[in-house]
């Protein structure tokens, strides 16, 4: 693989969004990109054209839903695949069953996520594994 895989992190929680960042690039494999909130988050994904964004389901300004509504609706980001990391679902909810981490076509992962978990799903969605 020649170039990184360009990432976008949609969170309003700034530590979250802190230490996926640092995680995810000091395995060397991604860049990442950050907003705090969804209407910052959708004008980033058409200007960055990122590889897959990860979209917290719950923020204050624009729910993860209407966000990814909003991403679908655009040609130029309505092909970006979305990986939901929310405390809204559990492990429990989830466990090892992948069919479990699909809701139509986004995928979902329960915070607190480990970065073994978030780089496996994020190479598994995008068909590097």
């Amino acid at each position: 693989m020649a170039d990184n895989i360009r990432v976008l992190t949609i969170d309003d929680e700034a530590d979250f969004c802190y230490f996926v960042k640092k995680n995810l690039m000091h395995s060397g494999l991604f860049d990442v990109i950050i907003a705090t909130n969804g209407k910052e988050g959708i004008k980033l994904a058409k200007e960055e054209k990122p590889d897959i964004i990860l979209l917290d389901l719950f923020m204050p300004d624009m729910p993860g839903e209407d966000v990814a509504a909003a991403l679908k609706e655009n040609d130029a980001t309505a092909n970006i695949p979305i990986l939901y990391v929310t405390a809204l679902a559990t492990n429990d909810d989830i466990g090892d069953d992948e069919e479990k981490n699909q809701i139509g076509n986004n995928y979902i992962l329960p915070k607190p996520i480990t970065t073994k978990k978030l780089i496996k799903m994020i190479m598994k969605i995008l068909g590097e594994v």
